[in-house]
């Protein structure tokens, strides 16, 4: 196993998070192109969509789908700059934003977005790892120059059950952006090519507090995941 020097200097939850994730002749990626489906909260509607992805975590990623069959676009952070764009029907646009609040926040995206690319976050990519138990790792490193700290919850097998980060955003919708907790619940596991990640799952703002119910806005299940070096 290529990386398992680097391994053993780690905190000893990290080091079995990231020995399960990524099997001896997994590909050491920074990247990878994903396949996936669920359901997305849009004011009070949870709609179905279907989407693929292109998703570097230190440096940004192209989201694109299709929202209820026809509501289509993208969400990116491409050359340090974020932005969403969606049309009905590719014509009527029904949702823009760019500017440096939202760059800001797919920062943190991206971040979150690392445990679909666990060879991402090993240390030779300029991740710190720490722990503060058994079950509890936390992942330090640069997104786009945007320094996060991503900390991960493990089961009794160092599967991630949960992730949760600072982002800034504005979940509100009343135009004041800050740093809200931002996390995902985990309740699927697959293997593509030798990398183990947390395939379905629940999404959202203030996680781990009462308003979670409402800031939850994300389901899906990823199909594919191809590592990309």
């Amino acid at each position: 196993m290529q990386q398992l020097d680097e391994l053993d200097r780690l905190p000893e939850p990290a080091r079995r998070y990231l020995k399960q994730a990524i099997a001896p002749d997994a590909s050491i990626a920074t990247s990878a192109r994903l396949r996936m489906h669920g359901t997305i909260k849009l004011g009070k509607r949870w709609l179905p969509f279907r989407a693929r992805e292109t998703l570097t975590p230190h440096e940004g990623f192209v989201w694109a789908g299709r929202v209820a069959g026809v509501i289509v676009g993208s969400d990116s952070l491409v050359d340090g700059e974020g932005k969403l764009d969606w049309k009905l029907l590719g014509v009527v646009r029904v949702a823009h934003a760019d500017g440096p609040d939202i760059t800001r926040s797919d920062r943190g995206r991206a971040a979150a977005e690392a445990i679909w690319v666990p060879t991402a976050l090993l240390p030779r990519f300029g991740v710190e790892w720490v722990a503060v138990d058994d079950v509890h790792a936390t992942a330090r490193f640069s997104v786009d120059g945007l320094d996060v700290e991503l900390h991960l919850t493990l089961d009794e097998e160092a599967r991630v059950v949960s992730v949760v980060l600072d982002r800034w955003g504005d979940p509100r919708q009343d135009g004041r952006f800050a740093n809200h907790a931002f996390g995902m619940r985990v309740t699927a596991y697959s293997t593509f090519g030798g990398i183990t990640i947390p395939s379905a799952g629940r999404a959202g703002w203030f996680y781990g507090t009462d308003r979670w119910s409402n800031g939850e806005f994300f389901r899906y299940r990823i199909t594919e995941l191809v590592a990309q070096e």
